[in-house]
C-alpha cells in the first residue's frame, strides 16, 4: 500500500509517499514561514496564497523525489481538520481532484491524530533522517503538544483511543509564541525561546502550574473500566488527577514578572518590554517559562503512565521537536522512548500519508472527492 499525503493545514505546504505505514520514500515541505515571521504569526490568508503556489509543485516533487508516477500511488490521504480553513481547502480540493483525475481514494485524515502516527515510521532511504527502529505498542500514550494542540490520549489499538485531557485556553506551543514576543525573541517562538533558555537560569522566577480538575465523560468511563482489570490498585487521589492543561495563567505571570523585572507594574504595555529588559533578563525569563511549560505537560504525562501503564510512550507535534521536552521526559519516565526525526514533529505529509495507510489497510471507508467538505474545528 503506497499511500501520497496531502498536509496544508496551517502554513506549510507538504506531501509526502510512504508505504505500508512505515516507510518514508519521500517528504517535501514547502513553508510560508518567513512571509509571516514580520506579523509575529500566521496571517491566514497569506497562508492561503502560498499554498495555491506551492501546492502542485510540491507533489510533483514527492513523486519525483520517490522515483515514484501516479501508476505507483494506491491511494490519497489529505488532512480535512484541525486547521485554518483557507488553508485546509487548498489542500483538500487538490486531493479531491486529483482522486477524481488519476482513479484514486480518497481518505480524510485528522490533522492531530496524524502527528501521532509519525513515530510509526521505521524505515527511510532519505539523507538526514533519524527514525525509531520499531514502531509503537499497544497501549500506547500518545502527549501530542504543538502551537494549536495540547493533547493526551490514551490509544488501545489503532482508531480505538480516549482523549484523557486537553487544553482549555493555551496550547504550548501558542503560549511558547507569546512569550517569545513579550521578551522580543523571533517567530516561532518555541525553537527561539529553546535556544535562549541555553543562556539562562531555568530557576529565577517561581511561575505557576495550573491546578485543573475537570475530567471528561470518557476519562472517566476509562478509569471503571480500569479498575475491573486492576483491582489491587486503589483510585485513592488517582481519581482526583485532571489530565486537562491551561497555559494562559502561565503567560500571564511571565508578563507581569518581565514588567517587575524592568521595575514597571502591570500597566506597562508589553510592546515595551523588549526594549527594556537586557539580554540577561530575557534569558532567565526564557528558561524558567521553558522549565515550567514542560514540567506541565510531562507531569500529566508521568501520571498517565502510571495509572494506564501503557507499553509505549510518544510525543508528536511541533513542540516534541524540543530538546528540554525529551530531556525531561528521557529522565523521568521509567522505559525508554524512541523519538522520532524532529523534520517529522512538524506539520508534514508524511504523517497523514502514514495514517492514510492504516486507514486504507483497516478497510475503513473511503472518502467522496466530489463532497469531501474541510472541518476547520476539527477534534479528536
Amino acid at each position: 500500500m503506497i499511500v501520497l499525503g496531502i498536509e496544508t493545514s496551517c502554513d506549510e505546504t507538504a506531501a509526502a509517499i510512504v508505504e505500508d505505514g512505515y516507510k518514508l520514500h519521500s517528504n517535501v515541505v514547502a513553508s510560508s514561514m518567513d512571509l509571516h515571521a514580520v506579523y509575529g504569526g500566521v496571517v491566514p490568508e497569506i497562508a492561503a496564497r502560498s499554498h495555491i503556489e506551492a501546492i502542485m509543485p510540491v507533489i510533483h516533487q514527492a513523486l519525483d523525489d520517490a522515483a515514484m508516477t501516479w501508476n505507483n500511488i494506491d491511494a490519497i490521504a489529505v488532512t480535512y481538520g484541525a486547521g485554518l480553513g483557507g488553508s485546509l481547502l487548498i489542500g483538500v480540493l487538490s486531493a479531491r481532484t486529483l482522486a477524481i483525475t488519476k482513479r484514486k481514494p480518497l481518505y480524510a485524515i485528522n490533522h492531530v491524530e496524524g502527528h501521532v502516527y509519525a513515530n510509526f515510521i521505521t524505515e527511510t532511504a532519505l539523507p538526514g533522517y533519524t527514525v525509531p527502529k520499531t514502531q509503537p505498542e499497544f497501549p500506547m500514550l500518545a502527549l501530542i503538544v504543538s502551537g494549536g494542540h495540547s493533547q493526551l490520549a490514551l490509544f488501545r489499538n489503532h482508531f480505538d483511543y480516549t482523549l484523557l485531557g486537553q487544553t482549555q485556553d493555551d496550547a504550548i506551543g501558542e503560549a511558547f509564541d507569546k512569550v517569545a514576543k513579550i521578551v522580543g525573541l523571533p517567530y516561532p517562538g518555541g525553537p527561539s525561546v529553546g535556544k535562549k533558555a541555553l543562556e539562562g537560569d531555568a530557576y529565577t522566577y517561581s511561575l505557576p502550574k495550573a491546578q485543573m480538575k475537570h475530567t471528561s465523560p470518557a476519562l472517566v468511563a476509562l478509569r471503571q473500566e480500569n479498575d475491573i482489570k486492576l483491582p489491587q490498585v486503589s483510585p485513592g487521589t488517582r481519581h482526583a488527577v485532571s489530565y486537562d492543561f491551561s497555559f494562559s495563567g502561565l503567560k500571564t505571570a511571565v508578563l507581569r514578572a518581565a514588567q517587575a523585572a524592568v521595575g514597571a507594574d502591570f500597566t506597562l504595555p508589553s510592546y515595551e518590554l523588549p526594549q527594556r529588559l537586557s539580554e540577561a533578563q530575557k534569558a532567565n525569563i526564557a528558561a524558567s517559562f521553558q522549565r515550567v511549560a514542560i514540567e506541565t505537560v510531562v507531569d500529566k504525562a508521568i501520571l498517565a503512565f502510571e495509572e494506564f501503564t501503557p507499553k509505549t510512550v510518544v510525543i508528536a507535534g511541533g513542540v516534541a521537536a524540543s530538546p528540554e521536552l525529551r530531556r525531561q521526559l528521557a529522565e523521568r519516565l521509567p522505559i525508554p522512548i524512541a523519538y522520532t526525526d524532529p523534520k517529522l514533529c512538524t506539520d508534514n505529509g508524511a504523517m497523514i500519508a502514514t495514517l492514510g495507510c492504516f486507514t486504507a489497510q483497516a478497510h475503513r471507508p473511503a472518502a467522496d472527492p466530489y463532497t469531501l467538505d474541510i472541518a476547520p474545528n476539527l477534534s479528536m
